[in-house]
């Protein structure tokens, strides 16, 4: 388990010393030690540590989960948080801490919009996001871009190439955070519109044009186009409809009595959650009313928790905010890190707390709350706009230089996030002037995606001896 008070640099130091304590952690630790991945002898087994997770999920959504992570070892690798973040623990780490986004695989990076209303680039997925070593989240970047460019049929000195090119430039921008005021760092972000301009020398006209298409196609997924493709007048009245088992509206999930109690507390849970949120924010909220639920499959690994759409109206039907009312599980990496004092009372308070921190800009809408349900169990939820300007690279199809500009925007990005909270001036000491880190991180994101491809075909395996139930295709 890894220790806190590993952290040696404090905040009140000069420059000067914080620099020379990531110098000395870099002689206790060196970069070259992050290429190494632990021998998988006493490794717990990564079916074990999946079906683990099971126990608190929704049985009958299961299968989907362990269905979406049959489709290749790329969407295994997007599933199995828990399972890296037990073989990370086992790693060589620099001692230096941040608060980690916990799943930071470039599937996890993308568009959305501001409260300002400019579409910016951000990590997007907090279900993880605990305080850890920085390194942890590197190297699961790095990892996923192996994966991911192996299933995209690229050879090896292409991935090494990509890889290269993200972990370069987390380390180089690392080393401009460490110069800059603290104001600046908070308020540095991705704007994609700043975006194009930096990215105009860097990739071919074709590149130029697939980014444009991508950022055109992310301002329509506004929550306007979400209300029209989810909803439909039934009996003169909005409502959500049915996509089973997707999207299972509340009067198909529940007799009529169970649908008037689970009503009954999403309002009282709604009715906490407005206090997460700032006084004007609360204000706006306020003027919504509860019009229609139903429960939402979401993402990859986060199968099977539970999840709402919660569909309010505002001045009238034609003025709709749709949420997302997302169940908060403990993080995978919480075994790891030693608790410390981190004041969170809930997981909920938990992943909204960490998304604050990394993130750039946020949902204005984005809080939590704990209640319990019909059964009786008592569950923490994070909320947020179901979608806002939300877009995500298409990872299947980027050939060898979108994959590597993209890597290199989540690096940057990534970077931006962890010198929020860690102390950066100690971490571009740690990383140093040369490419070291760079090339070990190669090293350890092919090991870890043989690693994976191992993993994945003993999944494949249990699934053919029926160990664990799977439902493809949906």
């Amino acid at each position: 388990m890894a220790d806190q008070s590993a952290e040696a640099v404090t905040r009140h130091l000069t420059p000067e010393a914080r620099l020379a304590a990531g110098r000395s952690a870099r002689l206790r630790t060196s970069v070259d030690a992050h290429a190494i991945v632990p021998h998988d002898d006493d490794r717990p087994d990564p079916v074990d540590l999946l079906a683990r997770q099971e126990a608190a999920r929704v049985p009958e959504l299961v299968p989907i989960r362990y269905g979406r992570m049959l489709a290749s070892p790329f969407a295994f690798f997007r599933g199995a948080a828990v399972v890296m973040a037990a073989d990370l623990a086992r790693t060589p780490v620099s001692g230096l801490m941040c608060q980690l986004c916990g799943d930071a695989h470039l599937s996890n990076f993308g568009m959305f919009a501001s409260a300002e209303r400019r579409l910016v680039f951000d990590v997007n997925d907090f279900d993880e996001t605990y305080p850890g070593f920085w390194e942890w989240d590197v190297k699961r970047l790095a990892a996923s871009l192996v994966v991911a460019a192996r299933h995209n049929g690229f050879r090896r000195g292409v991935r090494a190439a990509v890889v290269l090119e993200s972990v370069g430039r987390y380390r180089r921008a690392m080393h401009r955070f460490a110069a800059q005021r603290e104001v600046d760092v908070w308020y540095a972000r991705a704007d994609l519109e700043e975006l194009n301009g930096l990215l105009r020398s860097q990739i071919s006209k074709a590149g130029r044009k697939r980014l444009a298409t991508a950022t055109a196609k992310a301002r329509t997924r506004d929550s306007m186009h979400a209300f029209r493709k989810m909803t439909a007048l039934v009996d003169g009245r909005r409502r959500l409809v049915a996509d089973p088992p997707l999207i299972v509206p509340l009067s198909d999930l529940l007799p009529t009595t169970g649908q008037a109690e689970l009503e009954t507390q999403l309002r009282g849970l709604l009715a906490g959650y407005a206090d997460t949120l700032a006084a004007e924010r609360r204000h706006l909220f306020h003027q919504f009313r509860l019009v229609d639920v139903a429960r939402k499959v979401v993402g990859v690994g986060s199968v099977g928790t539970r999840c709402w759409v919660v569909l309010l109206s505002g001045r009238d039907e034609n003025d709709p905010l749709l949420l997302q009312v997302k169940e908060a599980m403990p993080s995978v990496l919480a075994p790891y890190v030693e608790p410390g004092a981190v004041g969170w009372r809930s997981e909920g308070e938990r992943v909204v707390s960490g998304q604050r921190l990394m993130q750039a800009t946020g949902d204005i809408f984005l809080g939590w709350q704990t209640f319990a349900g019909i059964d009786g169990r008592t569950r923490d939820f994070c909320v947020r706009q179901l979608r806002d300007w939300k877009g995500s690279a298409l990872i299947d199809t980027m050939d060898p230089e979108a994959m590597r500009v993209y890597g290199a925007i989540c690096g940057w990005t990534l970077a931006r996030a962890h010198a929020r909270t860690g102390d950066r001036i100690a971490l571009a000491g740690y990383l140093g002037d040369d490419a070291a880190f760079d090339r070990a991180l190669v090293e350890f994101a092919e090991s870890y995606a043989d690693r994976n491809e191992r993993d994945y075909e003993g999944l494949v395996a249990a699934a053919r001896s029926g160990r664990i139930q799977v439902r493809e295709g949906v």
